[in-house]
């Protein structure tokens, strides 16, 4: 994979390593790094260079297409597909509230302080908007 699309895995995570795959995939695709129309590796090739299970990648693959970002066509691997952006459900915001208060809590854990969040979180605004 180029530089610019690595995935990186934190073993220590209690975020399973199919969801840590299948969340830095969708990120790129939402940054587009990755655009639609790419090929992505095979499970096989990715599992390889991620050292992991080549059906931890299937697994996240699947997720993916689950939720529109990959077509997966036998013989021909998985594709990013063309998505239009969804209407966001309470369900959708909600998930998100919660997943953000725990990184912030993650975050403050570590010593980061309400400000320098504030800040980060600025910054990959700013970065979505000249998308």
């Amino acid at each position: 994979m180029d530089p610019d699309l690595t995935i990186r895995i934190d073993l220590k995570s209690t975020t399973p390593v199919y969801r840590q795959i299948a969340d830095a995939l969708r990120a790129l695709v939402v940054e587009e790094k990755l655009k639609a129309g790419d090929r992505l590796p095979t499970v096989r090739e990715l599992g390889m260079e991620l050292v992991v299970h080549h059906n931890t990648v299937a697994q996240a693959y699947r997720e993916l297409a689950a939720e529109g970002w990959l077509e997966l066509v036998r013989g021909r691997g998985a594709v990013v597909r063309d998505r239009t952006s969804p209407r966001p459900t309470r369900a959708v915001e909600a998930d998100f509230k919660k997943r953000l208060r725990e990184l912030i809590a993650i975050a403050q854990s570590g010593g980061l302080d309400q400000g320098t969040i504030a800040d980060i979180l600025r910054h990959f605004q700013r970065k979505k908007k000249k998308v």
